[in-house]
């Protein structure tokens, strides 16, 4: 809480009583108002016992008003977009009276910029006004200023002004940007979304005034925000009043105000970068390149993934390294819990997983469940996927039914993704984190046959690999079978090259040259 003066630190309830009391008792004493303060008189003589001429004595005390901003949260049920009406729960929140108050009209945005730099200078707040005349005299009346501001064609003996002294605001530059930066220890963060832009202005003279950081949010993601407000949403601690934002806003202020970013930066995977991952398990080089470094493990691994990585951001896109890392191995033999499947002990993986988040490279565990479900091994590695850089990939190839062993391409429905796609959004929400990767491999259509019913999650970029290998025209031609479906163009896009199956392997500029643009490429 920001520190203030003794009298400022009041809460308003406190300064409301006080002023009520001062204006009682300048009822009762001949008292009267002027300039923002109390003006007292008293009478005192000596009292008349005879008729001899009585002497008087008159003392005037002025008592000035402490209006300093008190700022306290707007009101829990205020979900109002009307400019108007949250410039009035604003100065109702922030200002127990005003020495001075500024006018705009709530429809010309000039207007209202220009008067939230004076509002803001005069340290009282800016009414924005609508149609409803009786709120804004009755605010007025609150605040009890010497002098209304007004811009607009307003008439100086308007009613609403209650016979105040008023002037006209002078012709100057409004505010720009859309950042108020308070001090880190602020009382409140505003933030102010497209459905309240309308209403910027008045909170940002509000937020100047008081010492509050307010953010105006161009995008209706606020993980999607530029840098410089995001810094102002992460620059202090103080509890959130979320204007005209989406229903997504609080779990997405939580997590850019968590501070935790994804390997390069932000909290959007894409479009940003593009993830260029070395695929297979840590035990074997059999299975894939990941694991061909042997004893030496991540390390190696990164050192020769690097400049392959480099050669894939020549259109733009900044290229961040991944290990895609075979979680649960797909098993020719019954296992002894008889899914058909390996998993791969915590331990084994977490000297990987914890060098992969020091050195800014992204994880994803790709499950190959056999009899069992995807979620049911999913959560196996729960622990994992509750960190900032650790996706899922969901790998149909490998999904059995109850009666089969590995002899066929298996396939899972879009029901049982759905599952997993829930769960790990409900992790990015409980933890405040990065969007998450959920990558699907796919080289046949029967694979994931009804695709079109995934459904998408905000926490979530959902992508599908291109998982097939081969010469260049039979890979091109399911590229063109997969991604002309309907529902491609709501699903990210990667690409997988097989050192010793694909002849000859795709060069990066031929990746590159793929439409849709590829997000994440793969190496096994």
């Amino acid at each position: 809480m920001r520190r203030r003066s003794a009298a400022a630190a009041l809460p308003s309830s406190f300064v409301k009583t006080r002023l009520a009391l001062l204006a009682a008792a300048c009822l009762a004493a001949s008292a009267c108002s002027s300039g923002g303060v109390l003006i007292i008189t008293t009478t005192s003589g000596a009292p008349a016992t005879t008729a001899a001429p009585s002497t008087t004595s008159t003392t005037t005390t002025t008592i000035p008003r402490d209006c300093a901003p008190a700022p306290e949260p707007l009101p829990e049920g205020l979900v109002t977009t009307d400019p108007a009406a949250v410039s009035l729960a604003l100065s109702q929140a922030t200002f127990p009276c005003a020495e001075e108050v500024t006018v705009a009209p709530a429809g010309d945005p000039t207007a209202a910029r220009r008067a939230a730099l004076h509002a803001a200078a005069a340290g009282g707040p800016l009414l924005l006004a609508a149609g409803d005349a009786g709120s804004l005299a009755a605010e007025i009346a609150r605040l009890d200023p010497a002098l209304v501001t007004v811009a607009g064609p307003w008439a100086h003996d308007d009613p609403a002004f209650g016979g105040r002294a008023v002037a006209a605001l002078d012709e100057r530059l409004g505010i720009r940007g859309g950042i108020a930066q308070g001090a880190s220890d602020a009382s409140r963060l505003l933030v102010v979304g497209e459905g309240a832009a309308a209403s910027w202005p008045a909170v940002w003279a509000a937020a100047r005034a008081a010492g509050d950081t307010a953010v105006l949010a161009a995008s209706a993601d606020l993980r999607a925000l530029p840098d410089a407000q995001t810094a102002a949403l992460r620059s202090t601690a103080a509890p959130a009043n979320l204007l005209g934002t989406g229903d997504d806003a609080a779990w997405q202020l939580a997590a850019v105000r968590s501070g935790s970013e994804l390997p390069g930066g932000g909290l959007l995977l894409f479009p940003g970068r593009r993830l260029v991952a070395f695929y297979g398990h840590p035990q074997t080089g059999v299975l894939g390149v990941l694991g061909e470094q042997g004893i030496d493990g991540a390390a190696a691994t990164i050192e020769r993934m690097l400049p392959i990585v480099a050669e894939y951001g020549s259109d733009g896109v900044t290229p961040v390294p991944a290990f895609e890392i075979i979680a649960t191995v797909a098993s020719a033999e019954a296992t002894s819990d008889g899914d058909y499947s390996r998993e791969t002990p915590l331990d084994v993986l977490r000297p990987w997983v914890e060098a992969a988040g020091e050195a800014g490279v992204y994880v994803i565990l790709d499950l190959q469940p056999g009899r069992t479900d995807f979620l049911t091994q999913a959560e196996l590695y729960e622990e994992f996927v509750r960190l900032p850089h650790v996706g899922i990939a969901i790998d149909p190839e490998w999904r059995l039914e109850p009666w089969q062993v590995h002899q066929q391409i298996g396939s899972v429905d879009a029901a049982e993704i759905n599952e997993v796609a829930a769960w790990m959004a409900g992790i990015v929400r409980e933890e405040g984190l990065p969007q998450k990767l959920l990558l699907l491999h796919q080289f046949r259509p029967e694979m994931i046959p009804d695709r079109d019913a995934v459904e998408l999650h905000p926490e979530l970029a959902i992508a599908v690999q291109m998982d097939g290998h081969g010469v260049p025209a039979d890979k091109h031609a399911t590229w063109g079978r997969l991604t002309g479906a309907p529902d491609a163009g709501r699903l990210w896009w990667g690409w997988k090259n097989f050192y010793d199956e694909d002849a000859p392997m795709a060069t990066p500029q031929q990746v590159l040259d793929l439409e849709p643009t590829v997000y994440l490429v793969s190496f096994q």
